[in-house]
């Protein structure tokens, strides 16, 4: 390609001055005219033979200077790249398609590659693409590896335009693409040490043992010592392999500390020691438990342990035998594969419905508020704590906004002519008018505030006050002024039922107010025959003796033929996936008021068929795909839900799914099903 030189600059300027001085005796010139003519004639005839003498040197002497220029350009060149050869840094210059040009010393060192080797350079470092290299950053930094060492490669293109630019001497009309300076810093000592100290931070635990009690009381006296013994071995010897610290903060807690760098073993053998300690037996009945909660990624140790005891409280409040492992705000969940076992004791009942008594005691008013598309359990419990309040003479009000076929029959009882206030059931909008900093919220049937009837209450008002039986999640309410969260529960019902005996003597309910506490039970359990113990039928019990009647609930519950050959259909048309799950559709297009009811129900209905193990039912509702999930004791739903956001039981849970279709959906949950088999969190 053809190239024009010309002179710029300093020098351009330097080589006219000539010309200009020209001009200078032209001027001069003229008045010698007014003096003399010949003297003027004469002055004139000189300045034009300097004119052409000038004119002449100029191109004369341009070509032999230019060479002059570049020849001292040449031997700087020279020295430029003798240094740049003999730099300590590895460089080398790449051209448009990443095509190795040149390299320094250095740079063979490293890579045994000299001059002579005109590859690209993806042949030695994959990442730098062709497309890497020519992409539009003018500079950029990019994280490489050759054998066994680590380089930053440091990218930087040279355009001649600009080299050309910045010349004070010379400039280029033409110019071709640019080229690609490549230096590489070694970085393998900064990251080693870099990642010796992240190993080396320490990871804080808390072991909790779960079901210590219940377990020494189901063995011999002479036998207890022994077990307490076998447990605390296990969990010494499983921490000893990792390098940990053990130590016992009371009889059934214990602290660890270990390095950050056996966190990933752990995680791979994801934490066998929930399950080895269930193999202890001195003839215990009860299998032993453990929770445990690890906190990593803090800025200060306090700040790890403060992870590790939100990570034990997450782990205890969604029913124990499994970890929770809190990276700020990641966290991660293992186990959690048994069944809660259910506390014999009503002292903690007997403790909360005291406190709730005394919270009420000091407010002026109640809002209570169950999950959306409110169902029986979430009515029900919402019944109970409206009877509390007025116990105390103290106005509560329900936040309800929407009345599904389910509930309709339970709320029409609940008139104006049956002496209940016109005002008891309120929408978000009219709650969120009425909520101010002396009012009390109680959250009934839910922990999670994104599922509440209006989630905007929880930020109107400190005052809360929570009552749920679904495992916790990530997703929580903060800071509430009271909260009774128990897994092992079967319904929220069942406790607020445990709680109004306990709330004051002789609490009178109404024998629909009882059929309706009593209805939410009955339905969470399907008729008692799902996590159903001995508290369950005490709670039963006690409503009976309020007046609740079976019968009249039964009616109640019943359900149009619309409904019920709906729910037939979609048991009829449900796939079976991997001989154990069945997956079913329920099109909401048919005359059901409460699509996502009939989905729970259908996917009860499916347990009944043999083989099936689990059951997902998915509903399409209000721009969101509900996802109705059962088992009966062998699948644990409830992972497979948090897998897709979700959460709930271990045998009853479920998710709602976004910006999917059916079909979509369909194949998340296979392909999680898949996954979770794969990863041996679900077990055929």
């Amino acid at each position: 390609m053809k190239k024009n030189i010309k002179l710029k600059g300093n020098l351009k300027n330097y080589m006219y001055w000539p010309l200009i001085l020209t001009a200078l005796l032209v001027l001069m010139n003229i008045p010698l005219y007014w003096v003399s003519k010949e003297a003027g004639a004469m002055a004139s005839l000189f300045i034009v033979i300097y004119f052409i003498v000038v004119i002449f040197a100029y191109n004369f002497n341009k070509p032999a200077l230019i060479n002059e220029l570049i020849n001292f350009a040449t031997q700087y060149g020279t020295v430029q790249k003798k240094l740049i050869n003999e730099l300590e840094i590895p460089y080398a210059l790449l051209d448009y398609n990443g095509k190795i040009l040149w390299v320094n010393e250095m740079f063979t060192e490293i890579t045994g590659k000299d001059k002579r080797y005109h590859k690209s350079i993806s042949t030695l470092f994959p990442v730098l693409t062709k497309e890497i290299v020519q992409q539009d950053e003018e500079f950029k930094n990019i994280d490489v590896t050759y054998e066994d060492r680590s380089f930053r490669a440091s990218l930087r293109k040279i355009y001649f335009e600009e080299m050309m630019a910045e010349s004070g001497i010379i400039s280029m009309e033409e110019t071709e693409q640019f080229l690609t300076a490549l230096y590489l810093f070694d970085e393998t000592e900064l990251k080693y040490y870099i990642r010796e100290n992240e190993e080396q931070k320490l990871v804080a635990g808390l072991v909790y043992i779960d079901n210590y009690e219940e377990a020494l009381n189901s063995i011999e006296d002479v036998k207890r010592s022994l077990l307490v013994a076998l447990i605390e071995r296990k969990i010494n010897k499983y921490f000893r392999q990792v390098d940990g610290l053990v130590r016992k903060l009371e009889k059934d807690k214990y602290f660890v500390v270990f390095k950050n760098k056996y966190l990933e073993q752990l995680k791979e053998d994801k934490f066998s020691l929930i399950e080895d300690v269930k193999t202890v037996k001195v003839g215990n009945e009860m299998a032993v438990t453990l929770s445990i909660g690890i906190g990593n990624t803090g800025v200060t140790y306090n700040q790890n342990y403060e992870y590790a005891r939100m990570g034990i409280d997450l782990a205890l409040g969604r029913g124990g035998d499994q970890v929770v492992l809190k990276e700020g705000e990641d966290i991660s969940y293992y186990g959690g594969n048994s069944k809660q076992v259910e506390k014999n004791t009503r002292v903690k009942a007997r403790v909360k419905a005291h406190a709730l008594r005394e919270i009420i005691d000091t407010r002026d008013r109640l809002l209570i508020m169950g999950h959306s598309i409110s169902d029986v359990d979430s009515f029900g419990s919402a019944v109970g704590i409206f009877c509390a309040a007025r116990v105390l003479g103290k106005k509560a009000q329900i936040v309800l906004n929407e009345i599904t076929t389910s509930i309709r029959p339970l709320k029409e009882s609940f008139s104006e002519e049956n002496g209940y206030p016109v005002d008891l059931f309120v929408n978000s909008e009219q709650a969120l008018e009425i909520v101010d900093q002396n009012t009390l919220l109680v959250v009934v049937d839910t922990n999670r505030p994104s599922y509440t009837e209006c989630p905007g209450l929880l930020k109107r008002t400190k005052n809360i006050v929570v009552f749920d039986h679904h495992r916790q999640s990530a997703e929580a309410i903060e800071s509430p002024i009271l909260s009774y969260i128990e897994p092992y529960a079967s319904s929220a019902c069942e406790m607020i039922a445990e709680v109004l005996q306990y709330f004051t003597e002789n609490i009178k309910l109404e024998t629909h107010e009882a059929d309706c506490i009593y209805a939410g039970i009955l339905i969470d359990t399907n008729n008692f025959m799902t996590k159903t113990g001995v508290r369950t039928f005490e709670a039963a019990a006690y409503l009976r003796r309020c007046g609740a009647e079976v019968t009249r609930v039964r009616k109640l519950l019943r359900e149009d033929m619309a409904t019920y050959k709906t729910r037939a259909e979609v048991v009829r048309h449900a796939d079976v996936y991997k001989g154990a799950f069945a997956i079913s559709v329920f099109y909401a297009g048919s005359n059901v008021a409460s699509p996502t009811v009939v989905g729970a129900q259908a996917a009860n209905e499916l347990l009944n068929i043999v083989g099936i193990k689990a059951s997902f039912v998915l509903t399409e509702y209000g721009e969101k795909i509900y996802v109705s999930s059962r088992s009966i004791d062998e699948i644990n739903v409830q992972l497979i839900m948090e897998r897709l956001g979700g959460g709930g039981h271990l045998n009853m849970a479920g998710c709602q799914l976004q910006n999917c279709t059916i079909e979509q959906a369909k194949n998340i949950i296979r392909r999680t099903l898949d996954e979770m088999m794969k990863e041996g969190d679900i077990k055929l």
